[in-house]
Parts: C-alpha cells; sequence; structure tokens
C-alpha cells in the first residue's frame, strides 16, 4: 500500500462538523467536543502561551456597534441631544 494519493481517495468520513458556538469547523463527533471554543465547556478555550490565537477573538475583530463611536463622544463630553454649543472666536 501507498501511504499518497491513493490513500487518501478512502477518506469519506466527517471526524468534525460545525460547533455551535463559535461556529468552526472543530466540533469532534465522537469526542462532542470542539478543539476550537472548547463546547460544551461553559468557559472558552485559551491559551496564554498563544498570543496570536487569543488575538483572533479579542475585541476590536467584530463590528464593535457601540465602542466604535465611543471614543469621539467620549472627547466631546458624552452629550446626548439639546443644541450644539457655539464656538467662541
Amino acid at each position: 500500500m501507498t501511504k499518497g494519493t491513493t490513500s487518501f481517495g478512502k477518506r469519506h468520513n466527517k471526524t468534525h462538523t460545525i460547533c455551535r458556538r463559535c461556529g468552526s469547523s472543530s466540533y469532534h463527533l465522537q469526542k462532542s467536543k470542539c478543539s476550537q471554543c472548547g463546547y460544551p465547556s461553559p468557559k472558552t478555550r485559551s491559551f496564554n502561551w498563544s498570543k496570536k490565537a487569543k488575538g483572533r477573538r479579542a475585541q476590536g475583530t467584530g463590528r464593535m456597534r457601540h465602542l466604535k463611536t465611543l471614543q469621539r463622544r467620549f472627547r466631546n463630553g458624552l452629550r446626548e441631544g439639546g443644541r450644539q454649543m457655539k464656538k467662541s472666536k
């Protein structure tokens, strides 16, 4: 038997499927555990020895619907509604 091309043709069973928590194709069907996020464990899987992997899930990687406008609003004193303040010359 060869260990290359002919062996790869026999692979038609899925070990991993899509995880319902993280959405990646890392949920092991027999182990019933996700290799990326650790589902069904209540805590998300992360390690300090991999800063790159932590950064992929960290704050600032998504839409940041609230935080992206917060810095601009903070510079203006977090004011809401009302009229604009007059600029003194």
